[in-house]
């Protein structure tokens, strides 16, 4: 027997030579660089289930976070994916837009899937164990094996790759999210487009036979290998081409058309539904969502705090300060929209319309005042009337028109604007709000999106010299708010969120903001102590 085979037969029977990171993963891998150093450390190839299973144990057992980013999930989404994976299940998420579905799977790619050894170069994830023992040590001693054999180990081009630089052959370690891919299930997508096809260009440059190995090209599927295949919508997928994705699941491999080669991807197969489709009789054939073995149904944030997390999480904003109380109006904007009767429950409200509303707001606040030499952007209440462009909500009791969605927008608004500022006046001195009603019964205080604290003859700090108890209330007020951010900071902090929008910055211009919450829940007291004005706030 020839050096080569007695390496490779050693390799293939011995136990791992090497400690382990991850499920797989040597604890040296950065000096694992070619064949010859994985056929050296006797390396052994885990499947993508159990490497999901070991991963999520180790996670477990050292208390560290299993699913980043993933917000409002821990009482029951979470349970439910940790079961499925450690029963190296493939998964339905079920859930309206919006809900994380596809951001969940992409987390699991990215923290639970092993970096694994893949040859240079390839597109299909070819790992070298992927040969049988006796192919890969024929390959390593530079013999061509039958290429027309009815299974696909690794792709021609890495076949070529081990025939000329044999042991020394070049390996990359590929992390999980690179053997990760997503599908989005739209009409236009075919069978071709899952599970690869006869390419007739390969044919004719290369002069092959139109059914040997080298006249293919790897699907989505394939490109999947060792990894995390994604289909979103899949009820929008038609009922031929989840046949192609059944047998996937039932066999794990699959063939194209007549061609004679068996492909067997060894991916985790997750699944994307609307409830609405999900429930629809017909729209995943029986097979295919019997096969899918778990089925776990996800939901929107049912918490302002966790509304505001993945707020603040995800809206991606120029340098500002985001007042708490903004951030509570704009989540309890998304959440009562998302129980208003008129408003299409069954499409949902995306977590989007409170991410791209902040986004808005911060952009609304530079427009108006950045001409006004601002060091930063500083959200306010009057800043929110320009949300009613991304209220991407359908009407489901009244003619859905652009005048009726303006109308329930603002409704939702005032409503929201209601429940946050009553939060910093309801507490206060009755003696307090009949002095300050009194201070309002000669003047008005005038109030606008352009209007600074420190800045020209109406700046709200000339204006308030004539309001001293309103002054007065505003410095508590203030205090009181500062307090919050520093407690949301502490929250987002043990959430592992990192935000560097919450601390004040020290700017007096805060106090507009303030000022305008205060005035705001003024005028929703029982008995109201003003009322808004065209030319500002006036005495109810």
């Amino acid at each position: 027997m020839s050096d080569i085979k007695q390496l490779v037969q050693k390799s293939y029977a011995s136990q791992p030579a090497y400690s382990q990171v991850k499920a797989g993963f040597p604890e040296n891998h950065a000096e694992i660089k070619t064949i010859g150093d994985l056929l050296e450390i006797n390396y052994k190839l885990v499947e993508a289930k159990e490497q999901l299973r070991q991963n999520l144990i180790l996670l477990m057992k050292s208390g560290a976070q299993k699913y980043p980013k993933i917000l409002g999930y821990d009482d029951d989404v979470i349970p439910s994916l940790d079961r499925a994976i450690l029963a190296c299940h493939d998964i339905f998420l079920i859930g309206q837009i919006g809900q994380a579905k596809t951001k969940l799977v992409e987390t699991i790619a990215t923290h639970l899937l092993s970096p694994i050894p893949v040859i240079e170069g390839s597109i299909t994830n070819d790992c070298p164990m992927d040969l049988p023992q006796n192919e890969l040590a024929s390959l390593l001693e530079g013999q061509e094996i039958d290429k027309t054999l009815p299974k696909f180990y690794v792709s021609p081009e890495s076949t070529e790759q081990i025939l000329d630089n044999k042991l020394d052959t070049k390996i990359k370690w590929v992390d999980g999210y690179q053997r990760y891919k997503y599908v989005l299930a739209t009409p236009d997508i075919s069978v071709k487009d899952l599970v690869g096809y006869i390419d007739a260009i390969k044919v004719a440059k290369k002069g092959v036979e139109m059914f040997r190995i080298e006249s293919y090209s790897p699907g989505q599927l394939l490109q999947a290998k060792h990894g995390i295949f994604c289909i979103d919508e899949l009820p929008v997928l038609d009922p031929r081409k989840q046949v192609t994705l059944l047998s996937v699941l039932q066999e794990g491999r699959y063939t194209t058309g007549s061609y004679p080669v068996m492909f067997e991807p060894k991916t985790v197969f997750f699944a994307t539904a609307n409830p609405i489709d999900y429930t629809h009789s017909g729209k995943v054939i029986e097979p295919l969502y019997d096969r899918l073995k778990s089925h776990i149904h996800t939901h929107y944030p049912r918490t302002i705090d966790d509304e505001m997390f993945i707020i603040l999480q995800e809206a991606k904003t120029s340098k500002c300060v985001i007042p708490v109380f903004v951030l509570k109006t704009l989540a309890r904007l998304v959440q009562k929209a998302r129980n208003h009767p008129e408003i299409n429950q069954a499409k949902g409200v995306s977590v989007r319309f409170g991410i791209h509303g902040l986004e808005l707001l911060v952009g609304e606040s530079e427009r108006v005042r950045a001409i006004q030499n601002q060091s930063v952007a500083i959200p306010r209440h009057s800043d929110m009337y320009c949300l009613n462009q991304i209220a991407k909500f359908e009407l489901s009791e009244m003619d859905d028109t652009v005048e009726n969605r303006s109308r329930i927008f603002e409704e939702l608004l005032v409503d929201s604007i209601r429940e946050t500022s009553l939060e910093y006046v309801q507490g206060v001195d009755p003696n307090v709000l009949e002095s300050i009603k009194q201070e309002f019964t000669q003047r008005t205080l005038q109030v606008s999106q352009k209007i600074n604290w420190n800045d020209g003859q109406v700046s709200y700090k000339n204006q308030l010299q004539h309001f001293g108890t309103l002054n007065n209330l505003l410095d508590s007020t203030l205090g009181q708010v500062k307090e919050e951010q520093k407690n949301l900071e502490q929250k987002l902090t043990a959430a592992h969120i990192a935000n560097k929008n919450i601390a004040l910055d020290g700017t007096d211009e805060i106090k507009s903001a303030v000022l305008e919450v205060i005035l705001d829940g003024l005028c929703f007291t029982s008995p109201k102590i003003i009322d808004k004005k065209e030319s500002g706030y006036a005495v109810a």
